[in-house]
């Protein structure tokens, strides 16, 4: 009678309410789950001073994208991903010359020690190569040019994160290269470097470092 019919009335209030806190929980799980890989996808990247970097055959805006997030990330970590920046020579490291060409087309030789980066020996020898970022893989500007591509193939193919800043670079050819990349080598003896005639710099002040 009205008793059993009030008693299956609250008996399926019960089970919608059971059925709803249920659907609640598991929405919310999701959503923690969500939150604690993306937390932990930031904090192996901080851990790394690396984030997710696009390949070269990616969209350019998808690519700047990703170098805004990098360039965050890059600013307030203590790793750098320069290779041999302030390089210290051991006694009897030998020299080789290096040869830049300026945007008027005059030559500078210079001799610096094996193991040395390029962008360190133009600052140390007065060559107008900018290196906003100071070796850490955040600007294009000690973007050169190899004019030989024999010795342009003797090296290492750049990495991802050299890639997207030379996509950045004003004047870019198949022979360019980051000059805080390349480093000196006997094989590399008497390379001519050409200095672009201009160059990006990302820094909202113009900023230009001091050579060390």
């Amino acid at each position: 009678g009205f008793a059993s019919t009030l008693f299956l009335i609250f008996s399926s209030v019960v089970m919608l309410i059971k059925i709803f806190q249920q659907s609640r929980q598991i929405s919310s799980n999701s959503h923690s789950f969500q939150i604690n890989s993306t937390l932990g996808r930031v904090r192996s990247i901080q851990t790394w001073n690396k984030s997710t970097y696009l390949n070269r055959s990616s969209s350019s805006a998808l690519r700047n994208e990703n170098f805004l997030f990098r360039f965050k990330m890059d600013s307030s970590s203590s790793i750098q991903l320069t290779r041999n920046h302030g390089f210290v020579p051991q006694t009897g490291t030998p020299k080789v010359k290096v040869v830049f060409i300026d945007k008027e087309g005059e030559k500078t030789v210079v001799e610096d020690y094996i193991g040395k980066s390029v962008l360190d020996v133009a600052h140390d020898h007065g060559i107008d190569l900018e290196g906003s970022c100071e070796g850490s893989l955040a600007c294009s500007t000690c973007h050169v040019i190899f004019k030989d591509p024999a010795l342009y193939s003797l090296l290492e193919e750049p990495s991802d994160e050299e890639n997207d800043m030379l996509d950045l670079a004003f004047g870019l050819t198949e022979t360019s290269r980051l000059g805080c990349q390349i480093i000196l080598s006997k094989e590399l003896d008497g390379m001519e470097l050409i200095l672009p005639s201009a160059t990006r710099n990302m820094a909202v002040d113009g900023y230009k470092p001091k050579p060390h």
